[in-house]
């Protein structure tokens, strides 16, 4: 049975989504800004503040190993920082530092421009659509399910 190319979800979900990041990355380095990983963490920190870096990797889908990487390179950049757990002195909690709630503003602005050209020329029904299938993804395919 022949798909129609219009139809081979898998490919076009990513294809779309290298060309999104690559898209997203390049106008992000064009403003000497973050990276999208860098965001995400910014906006989990803004909503949860303190956080376990587990919780963190997490809530942003990334390996444990991915998270510390990107955690380092933050906070050499000054944009978290980690702080003692006061109940456990072995764990590290994350904190944003001013320049990631300034970072964070920033990006927020930015993504509202992203957001827009993803959208233009569909209807909300059709964006709605969309999101809601996208969303369903992630309990289709649960983590740690293979």
């Amino acid at each position: 049975m022949s798909v129609s190319p219009d139809r081979r979800l898998i490919f076009l979900l990513n294809a779309g989504h290298r060309r999104v990041q690559r898209w997203i990355e390049g106008k992000m380095a064009a403003k000497g800004g973050l990276t999208a990983a860098q965001s995400g963490v910014l906006f989990y920190l803004g909503d949860q503040d303190g956080v376990l870096i587990g919780e963190a990797a997490d809530a942003l889908d990334l390996a444990p190993s991915a998270m510390t990487g990107l955690i380092d390179r933050m906070t050499r950049s000054g944009l978290v920082e980690r702080r003692a757990d006061p109940k456990d002195g072995r764990a590290m909690r994350l904190h944003l530092t001013d320049k990631g709630r300034t970072a964070r503003e920033q990006a927020k602005a930015g993504l509202q421009g992203i957001n827009a050209h993803l959208t233009d020329g569909f209807t909300d029904d059709e964006i709605n659509v969309v999101a809601r299938w996208l969303a369903c993804l992630q309990t289709k395919f649960p983590k740690g399910d293979s």
